[in-house]
């Protein structure tokens, strides 16, 4: 049950007191504005560096300059096996088995393999239904990789729209929408979170529905990975990609990853783009000819893994793992709802929150339609340090990371808030 807020600095202070992961906070570093820590409120576009970060880098380095190649096989956490040391925190995180998920490329490159794999359209199965107004990279890999098949993307892609004069979808709606589709749909590709709104779909429900016509279920999970509450594996989800740079805290263009059911994963005939990385460790260096899947997850990687872009997830993930899902999805709630309070007060009709007010259906973000003059106040926030972020038309982006935001990182946005609105 969430408390009674009150628009106060004694408040918020009171609240950070109270708060059992105050001192992961002192964990990262701020970034600076006049001496003093900013309102960061842009972990669901680049989460802060983790101070530990640093050290794990110098080691690596330390075991390149001290091993050279054999730091594949000898270094601190060997080169070579490098995503097995990542897969259990990330199982903990995502709702999955170990072998179900794995470090590696970017987001959208695992979108492209997860596609190579889980779309197999045929003359009757061939549509793919995603959610109108997706992140960019999902559009244009759902394009592209339809043209690639020789399909054409407006024959095939269902976009599921919000009703008119709305901003967030129905659950009904996308249920509706997949049971339309039926005997020819064949892959769902939805955002576990949606970028722009940042609204929760309901997963479980979308893959039930999905296999209940016969198709798969695949979600990008870039908003959704460290934010919301994810139990892939009990809710049969097919397969799933995300990338590690917003709420997991690990480094801009840091490594992505993939889950994929134990079903498909452990499926070594399934269709697929391969590398040798993906290939069977126990014959990975013999150079034989012939392509023989690894077991699970890993056997969709590619190439070996970036030392230090790993060594960066791990440390980032440590402090993560450390913390646990389950209270950082309590402080979450918590902290977000105090922002939700903050700006109605402060704002009233001048800023209509277009995320949904349920905590069920949102994570860390609130996104805010300012009705008149955005751009002036988000430059005001921005030139009196708090950041946040800006999307056409109108609407600023706000997301209080319960790792290292605060109360008073709340309140403070709110003094901001009220001069920018006076100044606009």
């Amino acid at each position: 049950m969430l408390p009674v807020y009150h628009s106060t600095l004694d408040f918020a202070r009171q609240q950070d007191e109270e708060d059992p992961l105050q001192d992961f906070r002192h964990r990262f570093l701020f970034p600076q504005h006049h001496d003093r820590d900013v309102v960061y409120m842009t972990g669901n576009s680049l989460g802060l560096q983790p101070k530990a970060v640093r050290t794990a880098l110098e080691q690596e380095l330390s075991d390149w300059a001290m091993l050279g190649v054999e730091g594949h096989f000898h270094a601190t956490t060997p080169w070579w096996k490098y995503h097995e040391a990542l897969q259990e925190p990330l199982g903990r995180i995502v709702g999955a088995k170990p072998h179900e998920v794995v470090a590696m490329n970017a987001l959208t490159v695992n979108l492209h393999l997860l596609l190579a794999t889980f779309y197999q359209p045929t003359p009757q199965r061939y549509k793919i239904l995603c959610e109108a107004g997706a992140f960019p990279s999902d559009d244009y890999a759902l394009e592209t990789h339809v043209r690639l098949r020789g399909l054409n993307p407006s024959d095939v892609i269902i976009e599921v729209a919000p009703r008119e004069g709305e901003t967030t979808l129905h659950a009904e709606d996308i249920i509706t929408a997949i049971r339309e589709a039926g005997q020819n749909l064949a892959l769902v590709m939805f955002a576990g979170v949606q970028y722009y709104t940042g609204q929760v779909f309901d997963m479980q429900s979308i893959t039930y529905a999905a296999h209940q016509v016969g198709a798969l279920a695949c979600f990008d999970l870039a908003h959704a990975v460290g934010n919301v509450p994810l139990e892939l594996h009990e809710w049969k989800v097919d397969a799933a990609a995300w990338c590690s740079y917003k709420y997991l805290n690990s480094g801009p263009g840091g490594i992505a990853g993939v889950y994929i059911h134990e079903k498909h994963a452990m499926n070594k005939d399934l269709p697929r783009l391969a590398g040798w990385w993906g290939n069977d460790e126990q014959e990975r260096f013999a150079m034989k000819k012939g392509y023989r899947a690894a077991a699970g997850a890993q056997a969709w990687q590619l190439s070996n893994a970036p030392a230090l872009l790993m060594a960066t997830h791990k440390a980032a993930l440590e402090v993560f793992d450390e913390a646990g899902m389950p209270r950082l999805r309590a402080k979450s709630e918590l902290l977000t709802g105090f922002l939700a309070f903050v700006i109605r007060d402060i704002a009233g009709s001048r800023i209509r929150i277009i995320t949904p007010t349920a905590p069920e259906e949102r994570g860390a973000q609130l996104s805010m339609f300012i009705e008149k003059n955005g751009r002036a106040v988000f430059d005001y926030l921005m030139a009196h340090g708090v950041i946040v972020d800006w999307r056409e038309p109108n609407v600023i982006r706000a997301a209080p990371a319960p790792l290292y935001n605060s109360f008073e990182d709340v309140w403070r946005f709110g003094e901001a808030l009220k001069g920018a609105l006076a100044s606009s």
